[in-house]
């Protein structure tokens, strides 16, 4: 199998502390490729990541995008080429919020109904023999 050669120029997805991002390579190592952040594909994940979907944890991490031709060293393993059309960074940044938005809205609502139904059924229990 033929080894993956990072050039400088190519423009690749690259995921960076729960973000994915579409990037310019600057240069790689080898073991890490330094990318230029060109538009946002996923919006990080907020809070703290050994604990996913706790909210009583003693640290609640805030995490923001990447800046607009940020560079950032990413592990080479993580990048893959990006075929397609760059979209502008402004507009991507707002979808990916928009997106992690509605996924957050979606676990939310999930909870809730849980929430219901597990109400209903504890009542339920206490007539089990």
């Amino acid at each position: 199998m033929a080894e993956r050669q990072e050039e400088p120029g190519q423009i690749v997805r690259a995921v960076y502390k729960t973000g994915e991002y579409i990037g310019e390579i600057m240069e790689a190592d080898g073991r890490r490729v330094l990318v230029q952040v060109l538009a946002v594909l996923a919006h990080p994940k907020q809070g703290d990541l050994h604990h996913p979907n706790d909210p009583d944890v003693p640290l609640f991490h805030e995490r923001p995008a990447s800046h607009f031709r940020e560079k950032v060293w990413v592990p080479a393993g993580a990048v893959k080429p990006y075929e397609g059309a760059v979209p502008a960074y402004r507009e991507s940044l707002l979808a990916a919020a928009e997106a992690e938005t509605e996924r957050l809205s979606r676990l939310q609502r999930w909870a809730e109904r849980s929430l219901e139904q597990l109400q209903g059924l504890t009542k339920e229990y206490k007539y089990r023999a």
